[in-house]
């Protein structure tokens, strides 16, 4: 997704400009357009500004959005409910998932992780996502003690396997559970 396109970004440009006009028709006699446009452009450029302050920018896509449609659609209902939350601006949060994170005690207050970026896979013929996050202040043993858990809290089912691409940032893979084979005595 386009940085430059963000609702932020937007509202405050449109703001600057309906401030600008107004100012330049106030300077220039047109008195019956500055009014309007800078009494409205300034509460606007003022609100754009501070969603700019609070402002968190999607996780990068690595696939494309429609390269897995059908195998997504065969998926938990709750991996695609998490993707397209991952995927649009988000305001006055941290990061992506803070809600998440913190209840999964993955969280520092100081120095969150941060959702870089997510991608959807088919492993074994199951559908799943990996979502790549940059530890920050959260060690390597939290996200391990946490395992069992990541799985089953996003949703039902599925199995959670970390791994680390590089020292500062970890992957996490969710993908539906292998039925436990039934060993009978003989």
């Amino acid at each position: 997704m386009n940085k430059l396109l963000s609702p932020g970004n937007l509202i405050t440009i449109g703001g600057a400009s309906l401030s600008l006009i107004g100012l330049t028709a106030y300077f220039t006699d047109a008195t019956n357009l500055s009014v309007p446009t800078f009494f409205y452009g300034v509460p606007i450029f003022l609100i754009g500004i501070s969603l700019k302050t609070t402002e968190v920018p999607p996780a990068q896509r690595v696939v494309s959005a429609n390269k897995f449609e059908s195998e997504r659609n065969k998926g938990p209902k709750e991996l695609d409910k998490l993707l397209k939350d991952v995927t649009r601006w988000r305001y006055g949060q941290s990061c992506q998932l803070e809600a998440s994170l913190r209840v999964l005690k993955l969280w520092d207050i100081d120095n969150p992780p941060q959702l870089v970026e997510i991608e959807e896979l088919v492993k074994d013929g199951d559908y799943g996502i990996r979502m790549r996050f940059k530890m920050a202040g959260v060690p390597l043993e939290r996200w391990n003690n946490q395992k069992e858990r990541l799985g089953r809290f996003f949703a039902k089912g599925l199995s959670a396997e970390l791994f680390c691409p590089t020292p500062s940032e970890i992957d996490l893979t969710l993908l539906p559970q292998k039925p436990k084979e039934n060993k009978q005595a003989v």
